[in-house]
């Protein structure tokens, strides 16, 4: 069949264009061949980006697995398909296989004020100045990620809690714990100290997204607003 110029990938309905259809619904959406045309960008004068990755494709049968073993020489073969393209789809198919070889990363639960001071021991451990940090927690406790938010003198930091809750958001935690440190070595908490987790806790009810305990750290011990009943 003689290749049809009305149907190129630019005058497709947008939802159906690799790029405009992972935006639109999703990348598990994209079929094989619609995620290598992303990887290629373009065809050739009588074929989209589409039909040479089915074309490719379909010289292994379908299987990425087979696909994988082509070499660089073995894409360059096919029409449409140069030095830069074949290495973008080997380079793509080569994170694949190492994503699959890799463990996946075990995460931390949170569960009482100590494990938390253990958690942070890595962090906070000998610091000569403060620095406050916050761990953003699914709903089982465990901690998506970690942050330094702040870091200032011996005696004090800056803590912006539009920051704290705008990453909260982002990494869709269900809850937060705070920490900072004392170089000093006195865990207990100042007014400020005391001023903020207030300020924080409110910021956090509001937005559902709670401050379920805040720390202070010394490289000896710890102060736990919410074993002190204080949060």
């Amino acid at each position: 069949m003689p290749y049809d110029q009305s149907l190129t990938i630019k005058k497709w309905a947008e939802e159906d264009r690799p790029r405009e259809k992972l935006i639109l619904k999703g990348k598990a959406t994209l079929s094989d061949a619609e995620l290598i045309a992303i990887l290629i960008g373009s065809g050739t004068a009588k074929m989209s980006a589409v039909q040479v990755s089915q074309e490719i494709l379909a010289s292994t049968e379908n299987n990425l697995n087979q696909l994988a073993k082509l070499s660089l020489h073995d894409l360059k073969k096919f029409n449409g398909i140069g030095e830069a393209k074949a290495i973008a789809i080997i380079a793509a198919l080569e994170i694949g296989r190492r994503r699959k070889e890799s463990e996946p990363q075990k995460r931390v639960k949170i569960l009482s004020s100590e494990d938390l001071y253990q958690y942070m021991k890595a962090n906070l451990l000998d610091l000569p100045h403060e620095e406050f940090w916050v761990c953003y927690l699914n709903r089982a406790n465990q901690v998506i990620k970690k942050e330094q938010i702040s870091t200032g003198g011996v005696s004090g930091t800056v803590v912006d809690s539009k920051i704290i809750f705008k990453r909260a958001l982002e990494e869709l935690a269900s809850s937060i714990v705070l920490v900072h440190n004392h170089p000093s070595g006195n865990i207990q908490p100042s007014q400020q100290d005391i001023q903020l987790t207030k300020k924080l806790k409110e910021a956090g009810r509001i937005l559902e997204i709670p401050v379920i305990d805040h720390i202070i750290f010394t490289d000896h011990n710890y102060f736990s607003f919410a074993d002190s009943a204080i949060l």
